[in-house]
């Protein structure tokens, strides 16, 4: 997600194995050249690819403010399209944790304002007729 108009996503790592079967799609995705294509559409984004043997693949995301890091599994994946829509999910992301919000939100500073309601100081509103325009019978 873009914060005043900059991408936070900063790195991609990853990581996958070169003989698993759970790696495939990933293989065919770096080795085909859609990472590439993804790589120079996306050139904000340092993308570093990791050969760990024995182990399932999964990508790494970090951001700018350095204070999560988000892991998403690629194990099994269908095809390279679900690779490359797991690549824009972290890169659409704002690397902030998701806070729940329990309880309604309250402010010690109201609206100078104040809270608006449609029927506010109709009472002092001039009378206006209403009229239906279209037929005859309306207009008399």
């Amino acid at each position: 997600m873009a914060t005043r108009g900059v991408f936070q996503l900063t790195k991609l790592r990853l990581n996958y194995c070169e003989f698993s079967g759970s790696s495939a799609t990933v293989r065919e995705y770096i080795g085909n050249g859609p990472l590439v294509a993804w790589a120079r559409k996306h050139d904000n984004v340092a993308i570093e690819v990791v050969v760990r043997n024995g182990k399932h693949p999964y990508v790494e995301a970090e951001y700018q403010h350095n204070t999560t890091r988000h892991q998403i599994c690629l194990k099994n994946k269908p095809d390279t399209k679900a690779v490359e829509k797991v690549f824009d999910t972290l890169r659409n992301r704002s690397g902030r944790k998701i806070s729940k919000i329990t309880q309604p939100i309250k402010t010690s500073t109201p609206s100078i304002q104040g809270v608006w309601t449609p029927f506010l100081n109709l009472q002092n509103e001039p009378k206006f007729k209403v009229q239906l325009m279209g037929s005859k019978s309306n207009m008399e």
